[in-house]
């Protein structure tokens, strides 16, 4: 899933993360890395941002990127696509702030980090992760191409375990967002699968 140019039920939105962990450092590799909370209930494993809701201003909005690993949606848009037999969507509360009468309630969905990238696409030289932190010295390939075997059947939005900001999405969510109209705010791109 990607962003497009011009949504047509997306909003501006001013967020930010209610908690951040501290910056850690890894002695073995020297990665530093800290940030935000994200959004995750008990029932997966937490991925490298951790958890916590979002809170700020918003104006709008359906179903939107608010950045490449932040999926927002409307509660209507996800009970929508939970009726239409969508699987393993889980809205999180938000805090965010509108200024008309009738707010809509948007919830950040929980993309647990499932799938995996096929070393085909990954850079044929490349380091082996970190043995004490597991962190993995290489950029996110262009063009990506999913190990099916590490595509999770019961989920139809998830994360990559390799590159956690991509967002996959299953053939039954996309075409159940384009019959109800909703990718005027997402775009989709196959991928491949091997």
């Amino acid at each position: 899933m990607e962003g497009v140019q011009e949504p047509r039920y997306s909003g501006s939105h001013n967020v930010e993360r209610r908690w951040f962990l501290p910056g850690v450092h890894c002695p073995q590799c020297d990665a530093v890395w800290g940030g935000p909370l994200g959004c995750l209930s008990l029932r997966g494993s937490l991925p490298p941002a951790g958890s916590g809701e979002i809170h700020g201003s918003a104006r709008g909005g359906l179903c939107f990127l608010y950045s490449s690993w932040m999926l927002l949606m409307r509660r209507e848009a996800l009970e929508r696509l939970q009726a239409e037999g969508v699987q393993g969507l889980k809205g999180c509360h938000t805090e965010l702030r509108f200024r008309q009468k009738n707010p809509p309630e948007l919830l950040e969905l929980e993309l647990l980090p499932r799938g995996q990238a096929h070393p085909d696409c990954l850079p044929e030289y490349r380091p082996e992760p970190c043995t004490k932190c597991g962190r993995k010295g290489w950029k996110r390939p262009e063009e990506l191409i999913l190990r099916a075997s590490s595509v999770p059947p019961e989920l139809d939005a998830f994360r990559l375990e390799d590159f956690p900001t991509a967002i996959i999405a299953s053939e039954r969510f996309v075409e159940t967002a384009r019959r109800l109209g909703y990718e005027q705010d997402i775009a989709f791109r196959v991928l491949p699968l091997r």
